[in-house]
């Protein structure tokens, strides 16, 4: 059976080990979602990692609601991100682009007061980081059939542009209550057109956002993540185990290289649930590598490992205290806490200035 520490082949990878680094919001490029030298830093510290799942990036200007994080619709956004990947190359690792459309949870200070766009006119809970603050949201409207091309198109650019900046693949942003989730959940899509109602209606986007990220960037190089949980920002589904379950077998016939599910227990610290895992359900429809994540440290890792439900396990928190994390789990070091209050400041505070545990031990 499999450990963490045994090579595996991801699509187009030869990935080191299966210690995979989840994609983790910091808020460290420019107002204008230009990358920063110091993301290259940050990035090749955990260069160790079989594979790292960038950050979000957003795909437009429409689809990006979060204070200082990077994109992929500009020239200049692709020139910021050359170093990054270079860095992280040239560190040994590989990296791949996490596509990003907020949908409805993008404020309207980021659109020049226009309302955000969503499956349907609805209105997600909490409030929204901004520039200014946190404020509440505001409602979405329902997206046009012209609208729905016109971000298909968005997705496959964002692609392209990921490609022209060394990414080694891209991986689209399913989960957590964002735009592709938002179509998805019966909950956040009130559709009554050809992509909502039916299950098959509602992955009906997201098979066609899929398509056109193969026909882009090829199978090998498409990943896709999902959240088949219960109520996450908002977005509910009234069946998850078959929602999810047709999600996977989408995936699945489109060949694509992984699928990373988000899926938390009751028992999380963050974003917990009753819904059962659906992992199990989707195995059987998903053929390319599988991937979990939420709340793992090193022996439920390898647990569910030697269960077969998952060939690799991605871990998220812990790499931001531990940019040697693969090392301290090979070795059974203590994990370092992170800082949450600088999750998401500007500058190396509690971004790349988190010691290895060597230079612990050398102290």
């Amino acid at each position: 059976m499999p450990s963490l520490f045994d090579p595996i082949r991801i699509g187009s990878l030869q990935c080191p080990n299966r210690i995979l680094m989840a994609p983790l919001t910091r808020g460290r490029a420019t107002r204008e979602g230009v990358p920063t030298p110091i993301m290259g830093t940050y990035y090749a510290q955990r260069a160790a990692a079989g594979l790292i799942i960038s950050e979000g990036v957003g795909i437009s200007r429409e689809g990006l609601g979060w204070p200082n994080a990077p994109g992929l619709w500009t020239d200049e956004q692709v020139e910021g991100w050359k170093p990054v990947t270079h860095a992280v190359h040239q560190a040994g690792g590989r990296i791949i682009a996490q596509l990003w459309h907020m949908g409805r949870l993008v404020h309207p200070d980021y659109l020049d007061g226009a309302a955000p766009l969503s499956a349907s006119a609805t209105t997600a809970p909490f409030k929204a980081h901004t520039h200014d603050g946190k404020k509440p949201y505001e409602a979405a409207r329902a997206a046009t059939f012209d609208d729905i091309s016109r971000i298909i198109g968005d997705y496959a650019r964002a692609a392209r542009n990921a490609v022209e900046a060394g990414f080694d693949g891209v991986q689209l942003h399913g989960a957590n209550g964002y735009l592709i989730d938002q179509f998805l959940r019966d909950g956040t899509n009130l559709r009554g057109d050809d992509y909502g109602g039916s299950v098959d209606n509602r992955v009906r986007f997201l098979r066609e956002v899929v398509a056109a990220l193969v026909s882009e960037v090829g199978a090998d190089r498409t990943h896709v993540r999902l959240s088949p949980n219960g109520a996450v920002q908002g977005c509910d589904d009234s069946d998850a185990q078959s929602l999810f379950t047709a999600a996977g077998a989408v995936c699945g016939e489109l060949g694509i290289a992984s699928l990373e599910l988000r899926e938390p227990g009751s028992q999380s610290s963050f974003l917990a649930t009753d819904v059962p895992p659906v992992s199990p359900a989707i195995r059987k429809v998903f053929g390319g590598t599988l991937i979990l994540n939420s709340d793992y440290v090193g022996a439920t890792a390898e647990a569910r490992l030697a269960e077969g439900v998952a060939d690799a396990i991605s871990f998220g928190r812990p790499f931001i205290g531990n940019p040697d994390l693969v090392e301290r789990l090979r070795r059974g070091l203590p994990l370092a806490d992170y800082d949450p209050k600088l999750a998401y400041t500007p500058g190396s505070e509690g971004y790349t200035d988190y010691p290895e545990a060597t230079a612990l031990t050398d102290a």
